[in-house]
């Protein structure tokens, strides 16, 4: 898929440089060209002469050719480019980019680059661990960067954990997904888990979801080239792919304030959280004391399936319906209601489907009434079927 893109990568000063040389290799074996950018720093881990060699294209180091003056653009460089791989980034680059500082030609080209942006972090467990990195690298997500994240294993220090930048074959991985990807461009916003609505400091209404259909949808959506940011009630799931910005949030009035709020930005929005329908009226301040019988007044939580189906005009809306009777009619009422595109049915009637298990099996029903139904099968499986529905109706929009 990389056959005659334009690929450019710049290396800082880590001891992980050594891993660009095979990197590319490998870019330059699937059909790339490659261009090179280094830092100072870089040079002393790996020689320009060997990247020369292996990129087939001079190495940039400076802003300028100290020897005739000639001026190596970092607009250039970012227009010629389709794809910039920043590999290894250190904790002081990574750093500087989330803080706007341009001080070599690497981060100037970073921050003049119109194409995607690929991230491979590499240092030390506990330098990749601080709360500064880790806030470093959200802020670079939130801009639209790819963090391909960094491995778990023995670092230079000598010490085992998190931090070895990601080997260049999974970098060629996630190229090559992002090329050829039918989502690409696409703007995703997905719900998954519950809402925990408060009672007291240590009480909530809840219910059972794991958030697992949700989290699988989002992961094949991004692994299709779909930026992809997902709105999570309370789960002890993760996410692994660049692609996909995780917002946490509590309450269905905490979810309904981020999906209000992001909407506007996105193509698609696929409601797969298990929203709860009350929250307590007066959620006490103190825990509240044993007692022989308790009233709590519930008051209904806001709709935000049907607040998107307001703003939707062009965009897909999609919904989720978990049913225990007249499952069909229940849902093509919700999807009618709440100016869905299309809305998936699953029963807790049938054996294997619902809250907490690791299968599903779904009916998608469209605005006309069409419905498709499918077997039992792992989840992933499911988030596959779903979005290649999702995909037919894109094309037919």
């Amino acid at each position: 898929m990389l056959t005659g893109k334009h690929i450019l990568l710049g290396i800082t000063g880590g001891i992980a440089a050594y891993k660009s040389a095979i990197l590319i290799r490998l870019l330059i074996k699937e059909g790339a060209e490659v261009r090179v950018v280094m830092t100072e720093a870089a040079k002393q881990f790996i020689t320009p002469l060997t990247i020369a060699t292996l990129s087939k294209n001079p190495i940039l180091v400076e802003f300028f050719n100290p020897e005739n003056g000639e001026w190596n653009s970092h607009v250039n460089l970012g227009l010629w480019a389709d794809a910039y791989i920043i590999a290894p980034a250190t904790a002081n680059s990574i750093g500087k980019m989330a803080s706007g500082i341009a001080d070599n030609l690497l981060l100037t080209t970073y921050l003049s680059a119109k194409c995607p942006v690929f991230i491979a972090p590499s240092m030390d467990l506990d330098m990749y661990r601080h709360p500064a990195n880790q806030n470093n690298l959200e802020i670079l997500q939130s801009y639209g960067n790819s963090i391909i994240d960094a491995e778990t294993g023995e670092l230079a220090s000598g010490l085992e954990g998190k931090g070895r930048m990601a080997e260049p074959e999974r970098i060629i991985e996630y190229l090559n997904s992002y090329f050829d990807a039918p989502f690409l461009g696409k703007h995703v916003l997905i719900t998954a888990g519950p809402t925990y609505e408060k009672i007291d400091p240590v009480r909530f209404i809840g219910n059972y979801s794991s958030g697992k259909m949700g989290y699988a949808i989002a992961e094949t959506l991004a692994q299709q080239g779909a930026d992809v940011v997902l709105i999570t009630g309370p789960t002890h799931l993760s996410v692994s792919h660049p692609n996909i910005r995780r917002v946490n949030v509590a309450s269905a009035n905490e979810m309904y304030e981020e999906c209000i709020r992001l909407f506007p930005s996105c193509d698609i929005a696929v409601m797969c959280a298990a929203v709860a329908d009350f929250t307590p009226e007066n959620p006490e301040e103190n825990k509240i004391k044993q007692k022989t019988e308790l009233t709590i007044n519930l008051s209904k939580t806001k709709d935000i399936a049907a607040a998107l189906g307001q703003m939707k005009q062009d965009r897909i809306l999609v919904g989720f319906a978990l049913e225990t009777c007249d499952e069909l009619d229940n849902a093509y009422a919700k999807l009618q209601s709440k100016n869905l595109d299309f809305i998936i049915l699953n029963s807790l009637n049938d054996a294997g489907a619902g809250f907490g298990a690791n299968t599903n099996k779904i009916t998608i029903i469209d605005r006309n009434g069409t419905k498709t139904f499918f077997d039992l099968k792992p989840k992933k499986d499911v988030a596959k079927d779903i979005v290649t529905y999702l995909y037919g109706k894109i094309n037919d929009a």
